[in-house]
């Protein structure tokens, strides 16, 4: 069972999610395992502060190194070797390749930021990996880290009550979307479902279905192609702290 542990200044607001759906349901099967931690409990002082003021100057307050290293540290000691994951602006954009390798992962750590960011020695000590969910700015990491389980969560056998619903996702295949999908009723507001939906020859909706995910795959391929690129006056990529 994988155990998934979370750093956070803010727990309470991780416990929700946690609770309910497709995650809530695999924790109370014994499939997988979450585990908050408040690292604000490894504070030296009386205040129970973790950030202070950045050396050179500059805005905002910086999470103190020695509080998040050591409680990484009792998490290793007490509850084995963990991956360690940070959710950051400069991390790698997370992909469905990236919870697929995860998957198979039996202890992964996530450390959710705050404030203006980390001190830097935390991985200069620590052996972390940086993830990104985007290019924009969240108040913190929880969100992300939140992200991050639940798609690592949909591929471990048995969390999901059909497994092929996590093998035909959109991105399972590479960069492949998913195709169109509709319910009852048959005509809602003058819009029907697709005749070939209907029709019982499952070799022909399979093919409409494949049409269809390429044409969307497509679609949003050349969407992304059309972005501009942002660059600095002098045609420069600018320096990313989203």
């Amino acid at each position: 069972m994988p155990l998934f542990t979370i750093l956070t200044l803010f727990p309470e607001a991780l416990d929700p999610y946690l609770e309910v759906g497709v995650l809530g349901l695999a924790r109370r099967r014994g499939l997988i395992e979450t585990r908050l931690v408040d690292f604000r409990d490894w504070s030296r002082n009386r205040h129970r502060s973790v950030d202070d003021r950045p050396f050179g100057g500059g805005p905002g307050m910086v999470l103190r190194p020695e509080t998040i290293v050591e409680c990484v540290e009792w998490v290793d000691q007490n509850y084995g070797p963990h991956r360690k994951l940070v959710l950051c602006p400069s991390g790698v954009p997370f992909e469905q390749k990236h919870a697929a390798e995860l998957a198979s992962d039996e202890r992964i750590l996530l450390l959710c930021g705050r404030y203006e960011g980390f001190d830097e020695r935390i991985f200069e000590v620590l052996g972390f990996e940086h993830f990104s969910i985007g290019d924009f700015v969240l108040s913190g990491g929880e969100l992300p880290a939140l992200c991050i389980v639940d798609a690592v969560s949909r591929l471990i056998p048995g969390v999901l009550g059909d497994e092929r619903s996590a093998s035909e996702d959109s991105f399972q295949d590479g960069d492949n979307l998913d195709h169109p999908h509709y319910t009852r009723p048959r005509v809602f507001r003058g819009h029907e479902v697709p005749p070939i939906l209907m029709s019982g020859d499952h070799k022909a909706i399979d093919a409409w279905r494949k049409e269809q995910a390429k044409t969307r795959t497509n679609r949003r391929q050349s969407h992304v192609s059309e972005r501009p690129t942002q660059t600095n006056g002098d045609g420069t990529a600018p320096d990313s702290d989203n």
